[in-house]
């Protein structure tokens, strides 16, 4: 008989998932009584190893089983592991964890635990909520921007329908020059079109100038690319989508800017310069260290005194500057290349200004135990975070509906994350089947619709932010960067694709249960259910007892008792 224990399960572990300061956990292990056990110690370790031990007490029994339970806190934030200790009359030995939810003695993994802030919170009015990511040069055009000090050279692409330039130039060099003409003034314009579709988040990519059409190469940080508009017509974007109920989310590129940027110019050019300290020179002026070793990005020793300055702690710091112009928070590009440190500030300095401002990491693994460059990241128990990407749920998504993998594969790795975040994160995870960065969904499962439909129908029912990439709900294609940033189609627009994305967007906007909900999936039979307190979400499953609020081809929500 195998010894019961599962993490997962509030019949073994209460509170589920993550704990905070000082907050109690009672832990229970079903022992089988022929080990005849004597005592039980759960060992609590970190990554510098042993933190301490607690002994179990004897609280019940049943059948061939006997209950011991623990009750124990954790003082001090941080990641944790844990195992057992089981002294019997015939031997002494340790439980690991094993698989998913069974346990193995003296071999297999230990099981995680967070202690994370006692205040530790995110803002309820992005939990739960459906956002739309804009590639802000390709959604739409409106008017006309004055391109005087928009950076040379540029072309501007007179046809819509044209695809992005994807071949390098004369010198083998591939620009990203190339625009379509999208502002803010085109989104302004198209806020009665995201509303109706039930957005009540926009999340930007860069909008500050730079060079090229995605901005990732940053020239000013306190600048609006020409191409896009002005500093008056990103305040009126924002005013005009709180109207709607509508925040707006900038993207924050924090670890390098472009080698054309007034810093970096400013940098090579004086060596008395105040920004030469950001950068890193290995032979001044030449030779530096940039992202990724492409040349164009050099990167920047982000706790430079002077650059959290400038970026987080100052004054008119560019934090301030952009949440004092309407900005509702930030997502931060490459999370995992910022310093624990600098996000740590960020996220403080965003909160002092808007308690209410969001704080999301680009990171592309489970943020819960994530290392980078050799340390383990404190993205939920610094806290740094309010959320991330969620890169986990995309990729189950996409692989449970091309039958990569199984309904039961996919519930284990939708509440391995859900055990692994916090409560309180896990309602604003951003939840892509597409991003700027990724293939379009309707293309990677092969141009079929009905596909796409199950994989938004399970983007919509488990915990987090619904995020639309632009155009996804239309059925645009497109393959990797550049063909995935194609100009929005508006004549080619596929109205029953639209229809079931906004339905789906009505009901996650009307239940809380799909905002703030308490989530349990699991597989039977080949039918996969996302129970999110009293609605159950169902794939492949038939609407047979209780009132159903949705109904398409087996994909079903309906009440529950």
């Amino acid at each position: 008989m195998r010894i019961l224990y599962n993490s997962k399960d509030l019949k073994f572990k209460k509170p589920f998932g993550c704990v905070r300061e000082n907050e109690n956990c009672e832990i229970s292990v079903h022992i089988p009584v022929t080990v005849n056990t004597l005592s039980v110690r759960l060992v609590l370790t970190d990554d510098c190893g042993l933190c301490e031990k607690f002994d179990f007490a004897k609280s019940g029994q049943y059948e061939m089983y006997e209950i011991f339970t623990c009750n124990f806190s954790i003082k001090k934030t941080g990641l944790y592991f844990y195992y057992f200790e089981i002294d019997g009359k015939e031997s002494s030995f340790r439980l690991f964890k094993y698989g998913y939810s069974d346990t193995n003695i003296e071999d297999g993994d230990m099981w995680q635990i967070s202690c994370i802030p006692s205040d530790y919170k995110t803002p309820e009015r992005f939990k739960g909520g459906v956002m739309y990511q804009i590639f802000p040069d390709r959604f739409n055009a409106y008017g006309q921007c004055d391109l005087s000090e928009k950076l040379q050279p540029f072309t501007v692409h007179q046809n819509k329908n044209d695809i992005p330039e994807h071949l390098p130039n004369q010198y083998g060099e591939i620009t990203n020059s190339d625009f379509f003409g999208g502002n803010l003034k085109g989104i302004e314009e198209k806020l009665d079109y995201l509303k109706d579709l039930g957005v009540r988040i926009i999340y930007l990519n860069p909008v500050f100038k730079a060079y090229s059409n995605h901005r990732y190469d940053t020239y000013d940080y306190k600048t609006i690319d020409p191409m896009l508009g002005t500093y008056d017509d990103f305040v009126n974007l924002c005013k005009s989508a709180k109207e709607v109920g509508i925040s707006i989310i900038l993207d924050g590129v924090f670890s390098h800017t472009g080698s054309n940027s007034i810093y970096f110019n400013d940098a090579v050019t004086n060596p008395q310069s105040q920004y030469k300290e950001w950068y890193q020179f290995k032979n001044y002026p030449n030779e530096y260290d940039c992202w990724w070793g492409i040349k164009t990005l050099p990167n920047v020793n982000e706790m430079t005194p002077s650059y959290i300055d400038y970026i987080i702690t100052g004054e008119d710091s560019v934090i301030k500057y952009w949440l004092d112009a309407g900005a509702g928070g930030f997502r931060l590009d490459v999370a995992d290349e910022l310093p624990d440190e600098f996000i740590y500030l960020l996220r403080k300095r965003v909160k002092e200004i808007n308690p209410e401002a969001i704080v999301i990491g680009e990171v592309w693994e489970d943020a819960s135990n994530k290392e980078s460059y050799g340390v383990r990241r404190r993205y939920f128990t610094g806290p740094e975070l309010d959320t991330v990407m969620n890169y986990p749920f995309k990729n189950s998504i996409l692989d449970y509906v091309l039958n990569n993998i199984s309904g039961e594969q996919f519930s284990k790795n939708i509440m391995t994350i859900v055990e692994n975040y916090p409560k309180d994160s896990v309602d604003c995870l951003m939840n892509s089947i597409s991003t700027h960065d990724t293939v379009r969904a309707l293309t990677f499962l092969g141009n079929q619709k009905e596909l796409l439909k199950t994989a938004m129908f399970l983007q919509f029912v488990l915990p987090g932010i619904t995020c639309i990439y632009y155009g996804d709900e239309i059925g645009m294609e497109g393959g990797r960067d550049p063909f995935n940033r194609g100009y929005f189609k508006w004549d080619c627009i596929d109205n029953d694709l639209l229809s079931y994305v906004k339905s789906l967007a009505e009901i996650k906007n009307k239940y809380t249960q799909l905002q703030t909900g308490n989530v349990n999936v699991y597989c039977e039979d080949d039918v996969l259910y996302i129970k999110r307190d009293n609605l159950l979400c169902i794939v492949n499953g038939k609407a047979e007892d209780g009132e159903t609020i949705f109904n398409y081809r087996g994909l079903i929500i309906k009440w529950t008792d």
